[in-house]
């Protein structure tokens, strides 16, 4: 806190600020510091709401020690000077013995006697005020199921009795009274008593998500498993990292454990980590641990004990490590509460948790499933692939299998280098004294261009051609003359793509693939040496430098030079037998009829091409032939024939080791052709699967693209959990947290989650986001737009808030870049919005500034007219004359706003057959009415208005449009 109040005005709008706060150590801190304050003022009025603020404060901050102790101040207060409660502060001053009880009950060092007599001192005080003692009974109850003695009595006591206006919340004694039949055994009465909370009819600070953590067992128990997951969703994020639920954050990790969702808890794990530190509840602290002890348990079972875990501060934690230190605590933690209370309930109750078995072998909790191999260092990862090469054992057949795959172009090249690459780096290796296997400069020289070849499929280029030089270099001190040539000429390609990454246009990147070509062809005029597969592949480069020509520049005079150099390359692969050059030529024509816009003559060369394939081979060209002519067929927009085609290319694909055809484009593939054939939740597998394919071969940028795209669709399909739960779990990557990935990605990820938290209705935690980004947004000079974007939303986020003057501040940030970057539709959206939003809660006060936002919005809409700028949805400006009538009509001008309406359809016209058009008209027609009827009180010209509506809307057919309209005219007809 800056400075302290000075006064009681502004003692007590800092404690207005702080109680906006989240609970946790600011407000906390904060809170102490405002008692401080309190105490310099005469009256002590002041004094008891900051005590007040600071109880609170303690109470959901999870410090159960201090909680009393402020207590005890103000019951000190109350008793010596009773006058200075007044009925609201009397009222909250007796709710809280609840929260003292419940404090006195977390701690192991406060004795039995010594709670009892505390429900005693809260028995004599209510009888004294005169107030209904079931209050007092349930937290009896509460004692005799912590202490696990006379339960059944005590239940009875508290549920038999009529509630007071002192008595739980509705959502916690549902939740009280759905414990107690669980813990008897039945999961359905205990689930349906829990029904109101669970579907949110009934919630409070702590509900529905102190309900959720322990149904989510039952509902699995009960073969309600997909409520359990969406229930698991939603209860986490209202419990994560929060210290005083930080018990129920240990029932989401037990969840995880017993559902084969073991890598998703330690995910979970990681998140929460400052739980470690943050708890200072024994009772939560034991909850919390216990739940964290089953996770580490199933996943050391499952033999991972030695993964990395997130755990106390000041080390690093293994899972068998963090386990064996969290048993010991929370061992600790249940004798002393055991010892405590003269029992033995909570050493059992955690051994019954302990002793649980999965309940499921896997449930899909979240679109980015994973498990415990996905977490494992890369070294120690499982391979995941469906198909593997068989690799010989000895190193001369290896070295032979490895350089004859790579000859034909066949996957197991692939397995044998990576397995050459391992033997090769050993201090111990050894290299083969046989002539036909070479010499070692040539085997390293082979792993460099391997190496190289990787790298150019993952855009590193630079990297690409260092390797191919360098194994140049070794090919030729091992007198391999047509290797050297074979290894320069492949590194011209990623040579000439280093400029385009770098240049600004098409023609630059065309001229370095020009002159790519042009070495290329002088390399191949000039080697000497090549082996006919060797000379062959020179070929396909050539042809393939020309084929990316084509592609960057789309001129028709590149088209001919593609299909020139591809009949030599494909005469050259018949003459010499080599079949994969001959299908290598056959699909790179096939690929420049449909660059050159000739789909047709596209398909028929790849059912040509197919058919050859089938008959002789190569089969591990089927996968992609076929997915090509998917996306040829795409084109054509036959979606259910690009559909057939990548099914059976990803059906191929999985005869062969996943490194060697991209499966992950397949997948992102038959997303996109999904979504037009109307199947998003099949889009939705397919991204996921993309996602999860790229991360699995290090493309981390494309992958999290993915997982954009798959989380936004998510976001559209209404799924807003399903979206927060993946963008979480992205955004809490180690090379995300540590800046390492491109910050425009991040930013539209932390952008599609806020836009998700504010459609789940989490409004305070979405506007936060959006106004971090707003700010982050401001410096990015070369994307003005995104920043007018963002910066329109975040306004809109705070007007609902009610924060007018941070939203028009937000507004005016919007404007100034949409100068730069004009994004007309956008910002004459938020604007109106805006107004509207400011009319509707601010009534005639707001009407001055709504309407300075759509003088915005109409200099807006002025430049669209001059610039010529079409609109996707509603036209600017009859969109605007609608919300000028709307706007004055929330502010009671109600002939100003029917003479706008007025205008509104006017600009609109008479609607036709398009069904939008005819809604926003009729719209407009059922506000105009609504004024003039029941507003200025002239409901005849308004039913005649209605009335022709109505004629013109269902001679058109558009009976959903006349629904509001008919409903209108019965209110006016009714009421006149």
């Amino acid at each position: 806190m800056p400075t302290a109040p000075q006064t009681t005005d502004e003692l007590y709008r800092a404690l207005q600020e702080n109680d906006r706060r989240p609970y946790g150590r600011t407000r906390t801190v904060t809170a102490e510091e405002l008692v401080e304050a309190a105490e310099q003022f005469a009256d002590p009025v002041p004094l008891i709401h900051a005590l007040l603020e600071l109880q609170e404060a303690y109470n959901y901050g999870s410090e159960p020690r201090k909680s009393p102790v402020v207590f005890a101040r103000l019951l000190t207060l109350f008793d010596e000077q009773p006058d200075l409660f007044d009925e609201r502060l009397r009222r909250t001053l007796f709710w809280r013995f609840k929260w003292v009880a419940h404090a006195l009950l977390a701690l192991p060092e406060v004795p039995l006697a010594g709670l009892r007599q505390w429900l005693t001192e809260m028995r004599d005080r209510y009888e004294k005020a005169g107030l209904g003692l079931q209050p007092y009974y349930g937290q009896a109850y509460q004692l005799a199921a912590h202490t696990d003695e006379d339960t059944d009595l005590a239940y009875e006591l508290w549920a038999g009795r009529a509630r007071t206006e002192f008595s739980d919340c509705e959502a916690c004694e549902i939740c009280g009274r759905a414990l107690y039949h669980l813990a008897a055994g039945d999961d359905e009465r205990a689930l349906s008593i829990w029904e109101p909370v669970l579907t949110g009819k009934e919630s409070c600070q702590e509900e529905p998500a102190r309900s959720i953590s322990y149904a989510l067992l039952p509902l699995l128990r009960t073969d309600r498993a997909d409520r359990a997951r969406e229930l698991h969703l939603t209860g986490y994020r209202a419990c994560r990292r929060n210290p005083s639920m930080s018990a129920e954050v240990g029932r989401h990790l037990e969840f995880c454990a017993l559902t084969g969702n073991e890598a998703r808890g330690l995910e979970l794990l990681a998140e929460n980590r400052n739980l470690f530190d943050d708890v200072d509840s024994p009772l939560d602290l034991l909850g919390f641990l216990t739940g964290v002890e089953v996770l580490l348990q199933r996943v050391e079972l499952l033999g991972h004990g030695e993964l990395p875990a997130a755990g106390y501060a000041g080390r690093t934690w293994t899972v068998a490590g963090l386990r064996a230190e969290v048993a010991g605590r929370a061992d600790d933690l249940a004798a002393r509460f055991d010892a405590r209370n003269g029992t033995t309930a909570h050493t059992d109750r955690r051994r019954a948790r302990l002793d649980r078995v999965p309940l499921l072998d896997a449930l899909e909790l979240t679109l980015r499933t994973r498990g415990l191999d996905d977490v494992a260092p890369a070294s120690a990862a499982a391979p995941t692939d469906r198909a593997t090469a068989t690799v010989p054992r000895t190193l001369t057949e290896l070295i032979g299998r490895a350089r004859e795959s790579d000859e034909q172009g066949h996957p197991d090249a692939v397995a044998c280098w990576a397995r050459l690459r391992t033997l090769a780096a050993a201090p111990d290796y050894s290299h083969p004294e046989d002539p036909a296997v070479g010499p070692l400069a040539q085997l390293r020289a082979d792993l460099l261009a391997d190496e190289a070849r990787r790298a150019g499929e993952k855009d590193e280029f630079d990297a690409a051609v260092a390797l191919y030089e360098a194994a140049a270099s070794l090919y030729d001190e091992a007198g391999a003359p047509g290797h050297a040539a074979l290894a320069r000429a492949c590194a011209l390609l990623p040579a000439s793509q280093i400029p385009a990454e770098r240049a600004d246009g098409a023609e630059a990147r065309a001229a370095a693939l020009t002159a790519a070509h042009a070495a290329l062809v002088r390399l191949h005029e000039e080697a000497s040496g090549l082996a006919p597969y060797q000379e062959a592949r020179i070929l396909r480069l050539r042809a393939t430098a020309l084929g990316l020509r084509l592609q960057t520049s789309r001129r028709e005079e590149h088209i001919a030079p593609v299909f020139a150099e591809v009949d030599l390359l494909l005469a050259f692969a018949t003459r010499h037998d080599i079949a994969v050059q001959v299908s290598g030529a056959l699909m790179l024509r096939a690929s420049t009829y449909a660059l050159s816009g000739d789909l047709p003559a596209a398909v028929a060369e790849l059912d040509a091409l197919l058919d050859r394939l089938r008959a002789h081979g190569p089969a591990w060209h089927l996968p992609r032939t076929l997915g090509l002519r998917g996306r040829v067929q795409f084109g054509l927009k036959d979606a259910r024939a690009a559909h057939a085609d990548l099914t059976e290319s990803l059906r191929l694909a999985a005869d062969w080791p996943a490194d060697t055809i991209d499966t992950a484009r397949l997948h992102g593939e038959l997303a996109e052709v999904c979504m037009r054939l109307g199947s998003p939740d099949e889009a939705l597998r397919h991204l996921t699967r993309s996602a999860e394919l790229e991360l699995r071969h290090g493309s981390r940028t494309d992958a999290f693209c993915a997982y954009g795209n798959a989380a936004q669709l998510s976001l559209d399909l209404g799924r807003v959990e399903d979206c927060v739960a993946l963008l979480d779990s992205l955004l809490a990557e180690p090379d995300v947290t540590a800046g390492a990935l491109d910050d425009r990605l991040v930013a539209q990820l932390r952008l599609t989650r806020a836009r998700a938290l504010h459609a789940g209705e989490d409004l305070k935690v979405a506007t936060a986001e959006f106004a971090a980004l707003a700010a982050e947004s401001a410096g990015w000079d070369d994307d003005p737009g995104s920043h007018a974007m963002i910066a329109a939303e975040t306004a809109v986020l705070l007007a609902e808030s009610g924060e007018f003057g941070r939203a028009r501040e937000a507004a005016n940030q919007a404007l100034a870049a949409h100068a730069r970057a004009p994004r007309y539709e956008q910002l004459s959206n938020c604007l109106r919005e805006l107004a509207r939003l400011q009319a509707e809660q601010q009534g005639s006060e707001g009407l001055a500034d709504a309407l300075a936002f759509l003088a915005d919005a109409g200099r807006i809409a002025d430049e669209a007219r001059a610039a010529e700028y079409k609109a996707r949805g509603r036209a600017l400006d009859s969109a605007l004359a609608y919300e000028h009538g709307r706007v004055n009509a929330y502010a009671g001008e109600y002939e100003t706003s029917l003479a706008a309406l007025d205008r509104a359809l006017t600009l609109l016209g008479e609607p036709g057959p398009d069904e939008d058009q005819a809604g926003e008209w009729a719209e407009c027609v059922r506000l105009a009415a609504a004024v003039e009827g029941i507003y200025l009180k002239r409901p005849a010209p308004a039913l005649t208005r209605l009335g022709g509506a109505l004629s013109r809307l269902t001679a058109l057919g558009h009976t959903e449009e006349t629904k509001p309209l008919t409903s209108l005219a019965a209110r006016l007809r009714d009421e006149h």
